[in-house]
C-alpha cells in the first residue's frame, strides 16, 4: 500500500536527501524546507530509517488540520483511532515543534496531544497507555506551522544521525548526517568506486573517516542502531524488517570483503584518537580504517591508487586556546593540502568565511550547509598547478580582478562609483567613518560600513525564496571584491550577519578579540569594536542627530537614555553640557561609554554612568533634565528586563514617563529604528511633537531615509 511520508533533514541537505530517497525507490519525491516529501510501501519507510545518510528522521504523517490553539489539537487527536497504532501495554511520547503559530507554548501542546490519546483509550476501556521520555514504543510528532498542524508517527523514534558506534563526543564532532553529506557533496562516493583515498589532517573523534569508511564498505548507517521507532508500532511488519536487515548484512559483507582506497584520520589529541580507534571497532571498521596521532604540521598523505580527497573541520579556537591563532592555522592547513594532495580534491568545512579565505586557496565551489543551527560553508577545492596556496604575509585570499564574475565586477564598480562620491564628502566633514554601500545591488545584499582602513560588512539574511549557495558565492564575492577596491589586505574585512535581534543578542560576542578602534567624526574621537558584537558601538545614521545634541547641549543637564557606547554623551560635552547622565543595561557598553568620554578628554568620574534597565529606572527616577537623547531599541526581551518591550506599542508610556524628567523649556530627542513606526500623537496630544526624521538623515544614507526616525518632543 502506497503511504506519504516525511523525511527531516537539516537545511542545506534537501538536494541531496531527494536524489538519495529516490534511489531506494521512493517515488513522487518533492523537496521542502528543512525536509523532503515522498512516498511508497513501509519497505521504502524502513529502508529510509536504515539506509539514509542524510535524513535526521521519517515521520508517517496521520493527520492534518487546523490548530489556532491546544484545545483544537486535542479535539482533533480524539479523531484518530489510536488502537490502530498501539495498545495499552505500550509506551508513547509527544515531540512538539511550532513555527509562526498562535501556540506559544510546545510543551503544553505536546501536553494536549498526549491528553487526547490517553484520554481516548481511558473512555474506551478505562485502562491508558504510559507515557516514556526515553525510547517509548510509539513516539509522535506533533508540527505546526502558520497554524496548521501536522501530527505523525516518528518512524525512526531517534534522530538517524546516532549510528550507534559512537562512545565518546570528544570536542563536540559533527553529526553523522552533516558528515555524510560533507563527503557527499565533496564526491567521495566516486572518488573510493575509483579506489581514491581520503584523508582527515584534522579528524577529531572520527566522525568524516568513519562516515566515508561506511560509504566505502555499502555498510548501512542504521545498522548498527537497536532501537527504531516503528519497532513498537501496532502495525510493524517484522517480518519484512528482518528480511531488509539480513540484506543489509549480506551488502556490507560484501563491502568489507572487497578492496578499498586508503582511509586515514589524523589528530594531535591522544584521547581524540583512542575514542576515534573505539568508534571504527564499533563500526566494524577497524581494519579499514586507519588512525593515528599526527599534528597539522606532521601531515603527510597517504598513498592512493587514483585521485583523492582531504576533508576537515578546523576547530573554532577551544583546541587552539586563542582565537587569534585562528588564520595561521587555516592557512597552515592550505599549504599542507597543496603540499602533500595535489591533484586531489579538498573539501573544509568551517562557520567563519573569513577563517576560509585564510586557507590562501581558490574554493571551486561554495555550498551553504547547517551544524544544528550554525549556518556553515562547504569550500571545495581543486588541489594542483592552477590553484597556487598564498600565505598569510603574501595577502592569502586577496580578490584577483581577472577572477572576477560579471555580477562581482557590477559590485565593484558600485563601490568605485560610491567611494568616489563620499570620500571627498567624508573628508569635509572629517568623518572617517561612514555607510559606502547598503544593498544597492538587490544580488549583493550587504551593508559596507568604512571604519578608517577597515570595513565592517554586514550580510543580510537573503529571502526564503534565494538559493543559499547562491547567496554564500555572492558574499564570497564580497568579499573578494571589497580588498581589491580598497586596496587593503583580507583581514581588514569584518563580516557580520545582520537579521532581527532578540534580547541581548545585541550585546552578544560574535568573537572574543576585544580590539577597539579609534575613529573620528567632526570634533568627537570614539572606540569602536569590529569583530566583538553585532553593532560596533557607533550607529552610524544617527551622525547628525549627535551633531544636533551637540548644538543644542551648552548649559544643559543632558541625560542619554539606552545610551550604548555614550556617543552622544560626548557631543553633549563637546558642546558645552553642564552635566551628562549616561544609563544602558550592557555593562560593556557601559565601559565603552567612560572610555569614549575619557578619550575626548573630559573627566569621566565628573559625570554619572549607571548601569540598569532603562524603562525600570524611569518608573523610579526624579531629577530634572533640560536635554534627553531617548533611542530605544525595536523590541528587546532580554533577561536583564521584567517584561518585553516594543518600541510601538509601548512609545506612549514611555514617552510620558520619559518627559515627566524634562525641566520646564527642556527637549526631548526621541528616535528609533522601526521602519513602520507610526507615532501616536493622539495619545499624545498634549506635547508638542515635531518630525525631524528628514533631516537627520546623513548623506551616506540617502538611499535609505527610513533608516530610523527622529522627533523632538517637549511639554506644552
Amino acid at each position: 500500500m502506497q503511504q506519504q511520508f516525511f523525511a527531516t533533514a537539516a537545511l542545506g541537505f534537501e538536494p541531496l536527501l531527494a536524489t538519495e530517497l529516490e534511489v531506494l525507490g521512493a517515488v513522487e519525491v518533492k523537496q521542502e524546507r528543512a525536509g523532503v516529501r515522498f512516498s511508497g510501501g513501509l519497505e521504502i519507510a524502513y529502508n529510509a530509517c536504515l539506509w539514509s545518510r542524510l535524513a535526521s528522521r521519517v515521520l508517517l504523517p496521520l493527520a492534518s488540520f487546523e490548530a489556532l490553539d491546544p484545545d483544537q489539537l486535542y479535539t482533533e487527536v480524539l479523531k484518530i483511532d489510536w488502537s490502530e497504532h498501539l495498545t495499552t501495554v505500550n509506551t508513547f511520547a509527544v515531540d512538539c515543534t511550532l513555527v509562526s503559530s498562535k501556540i506559544s507554548h510546545s510543551k503544553y501542546a505536546a501536553l494536549r496531544v498526549k491528553d487526547g490519546v490517553v484520554d481516548q483509550f481511558r473512555a474506551c476501556n478505562g485502562e491508558r497507555p504510559s507515557v516514556a521520555v526515553d525510547q517509548p514504543d510509539l513516539r509522535l510528532n506533533i508540527h505546526v506551522y502558520k497554524d496548521q498542524a501536522t501530527l505523525s508517527i516518528d518512524l525512526s523514534g531517534d534522530s538517524l544521525h546516532r549510528r550507534g558506534y559512537r562512545i565518546d563526543g570528544v570536542h563536540a564532532p559533527l553529526k553523522e548526517n552533516l558528515a555524510a553529506a560533507i563527503l557527499i557533496r565533496s564526491g567521495w562516493p566516486a572518488i573510493c568506486a575509483a579506489g581514491g583515498a581520503l584523508v582527515d589532517p584534522l579528524c577529531g573523534s572520527g566522525t568524516l573517516p568513519l562516515e566515508a569508511g561506511l560509504i566505502a564498505t555499502d555498510t548501512a548507517p542504521g545498522l548498527l542502531r537497536r532501537y527504531f521507532g516503528f519497532l513498537g508500532w501496532k502495525q510493524h511488519n517484522n517480518d519484512l524488517w528482518k528480511e531488509l536487515l539480513q540484506a543489509a548484512w549480506k551488502r556490507q559483507e560484501i563491502g568489507l570483503a572487497q578492496k578499498h582506497g586508503t582511509i586515514v584520520g589524523y589528530d594531535g589529541h591522544n584521547r581524540a584518537v583512542k575514542a576515534a580507534w573505539e568508534h571504527a571497532k564499533n563500526a566494524g571498521l577497524d581494519k579499514v580504517i586507519h588512525f593515528e596521532r599526527r599534528t597539522l604540521r606532521e601531515f603527510v598523505a597517504p598513498s592512493s591508487r587514483g585521485a583523492g580527497l582531504v576533508v576537515a573541520n578546523p576547530p573554532y579556537g577551544e583546541r587552539l586556546g586563542h582565537v587569534s591563532e585562528l588564520p595561521t592555522f587555516y592557512n597552515l592547513l592550505g599549504e599542507k593540502m597543496a603540499q602533500q594532495c595535489s591533484g586531489w580534491k579538498a573539501a573544509v568545512i568551517t562557520s567563519e568565511p573569513q577563517l576560509g579565505r585564510s586557507i590562501g586557496l581558490r574554493a571551486g565551489k561554495i555550498n551553504v550547509l547547517y551544524n544544528g543551527a550554525l549556518k556553515c560553508q562547504l569550500l571545495q577545492f581543486e588541489l594542483g598547478e592552477n590553484n597556487h596556496w598564498q600565505s598569510l604575509a603574501d595577502g592569502a585570499g586577496k580578490a584577483v580582478k581577472k577572477n572576477l564574475s560579471p555580477g562581482a565586477e557590477m559590485f565593484a564598480n558600485r563601490l568605485r562609483k560610491n567611494l568616489k562620491k563620499l570620500k571627498k564628502w567624508a573628508a569635509r566633514q572629517e568623518v572617517d567613518c561612514y555607510r559606502l554601500y547598503d544593498a544597492d545591488l538587490p544580488e549583493y545584499a550587504v551593508a559596507v560600513d568604512l571604519y578608517g582602513d577597515e570595513v565592517h560588512l554586514q550580510e543580510y539574511r537573503a529571502p526564503k525564496e534565494i538559493d543559499e549557495n547562491r547567496a554564500a558565492e555572492r558574499l564570497r564575492e564580497v568579499q573578494d571584491v571589497l580588498p581589491l577596491v580598497l586596496d587593503i589586505s583580507p583581514d581588514k574585512v569584518h563580516l557580520k550577519v545582520r537579521q532581527q535581534q532578540k534580547g541581548n543578542l545585541q550585546y552578544e560576542k560574535q568573537a572574543r578579540r576585544g580590539v577597539l578602534k579609534e575613529v573620528q567624526e567632526g570634533n568627537c574621537k570614539f572606540l569602536v569594536n569590529l569583530t566583538d558584537y553585532l553593532d560596533t558601538g557607533l550607529f552610524l545614521d544617527h551622525r547628525l542627530t549627535r551633531q544636533l545634541i551637540q548644538k543644542m547641549a551648552s548649559g544643559t543637564r543632558f541625560l542619554n537614555l539606552f545610551a550604548y557606547a555614550g556617543t552622544a554623551t560626548v557631543h553633549a560635552l563637546m558642546g558645552g553640557a553642564i552635566s551628562t547622565t549616561t544609563i544602558d543595561m550592557s555593562k560593556t557598553y557601559l565601559a565603552l561609554a567612560e572610555k569614549n568620554v575619557a578619550l575626548n578628554h573630559f573627566d569621566s568620574e565628573g559625570e554619572t554612568f549607571i548601569q540598569a534597565d532603562c524603562l525600570a529606572w524611569l518608573d523610579t527616577a526624579t531629577g530634572s533634565y533640560d536635554l534627553i537623547f531617548l533611542d530605544p531599541p525595536t523590541f528587546s526581551n532580554s533577561k536583564g528586563m521584567d517584561a518585553t518591550f516594543d518600541v510601538q506599542r509601548d512609545h506612549v508610556e514611555l514617552l510620558r514617563k520619559t518627559v515627566q524628567l524634562l525641566a520646564p523649556g527642556g527637549t526631548l530627542i526621541f528616535s528609533n529604528n522601526l521602519r513602520k513606526f507610526s507615532m501616536d500623537r493622539a495619545a499624545l496630544a498634549d506635547l508638542d511633537i515635531e518630525d525631524i526624521s528628514a533631516n537627520t538623515i546623513p548623506t551616506d544614507f540617502e538611499r535609505n531615509p527610513r533608516i530610523h526616525n527622529c522627533w523632538l518632543v517637549r511639554a506644552t
